[in-house]
């Protein structure tokens, strides 16, 4: 199902009026654990594959505006138990799609190897897993991606009490290192940071038209649409150490 999604670069400092007025509309993920300071969040770790000639960064560079990405992505610690989802993010317009599949991390290395996806891709009745990690593994393949940057941030997230189908992040503390190795997924040694001021709001919904109350907060705190992709930013923090000027 295609979905919208905005982006929001915002100050920090806004942060605790913006949650404060957020929550008589929304309710915290049921994946999050509270922290010591009472909000619930999880660390969000992305290596994003790209090809030898930078394809996915190229595009999202020039402003097309059908293109995709494919990413490696887990969640908090590493433990024995620890999932990791093959993810494909297909951008449509102003519209996302993703497949994605999910498997165990100590897989991961041994499936990317062998292509044996049938013995190691959780599978749900009614979920097109499989389908899905053929299709990234196809794309892997015929362009040759290899692990590009690894992106790590802290997601405070929370869905609609009206519309579970609405979602809003705060990605925090975002970080990124270049050329990382796939058994790197959960070290954190060496991220560079991509704002020291600032964190990213992201509102996601189904619907043709944003929720009214998502809306008149976005003009309330007079936030602008801004086109934000950790991906790019974090790949120039790291490897050509871009100043940013937010």
């Amino acid at each position: 199902m295609l979905r919208y999604e905005r982006k929001y670069l915002v100050p920090n400092e806004k942060m605790d009026q913006l949650r404060q007025r957020l929550m008589a509309f929304v309710q915290p993920d049921s994946y999050a654990l509270k922290n010591e300071q009472g909000i619930h969040q999880y660390t969000v770790r992305s290596i994003y594959l790209d090809s030898l000639d930078m394809e996915c960064y190229n595009q999202k560079e020039s402003g097309i505006q059908l293109r995709r990405k494919l990413r490696i992505r887990g969640y908090n610690q590493l433990d024995n138990d620890s999932k990791v989802v093959l993810e494909i993010k297909r951008k449509i317009g102003s519209r996302i799609k993703k497949h994605r599949a999910s498997l165990y991390f100590n897989d991961l290395d041994d499936m990317l190897r062998n292509a044996k996806l049938e013995d190691v891709i959780i599978t749900q009745p009614g979920k097109e897993a499989l389908d899905d990690a053929r299709r990234f593994f196809f794309h892997l393949k015929k362009k040759q991606y290899r692990p590009s940057n690894l992106v790590v941030y802290e997601r405070e997230a929370y869905h609609g009490k009206m519309d579970q189908g609405v979602r809003i992040t705060f990605d925090k503390d975002i970080r990124s290192r270049i050329s990382p190795k796939i058994e790197t997924l959960y070290d954190d040694r060496n991220l560079k940071r991509l704002f020291y001021n600032h964190f990213v709001l992201e509102i996601k919904y189904f619907t043709n038209n944003m929720p009214l109350w998502a809306k008149s907060l976005v003009q309330e705190f007079k936030l602008r649409n801004d086109a934000i992709s950790k991906y790019t930013i974090g790949y120039d923090v790291s490897k050509f150490n871009q100043k940013l000027t937010y």
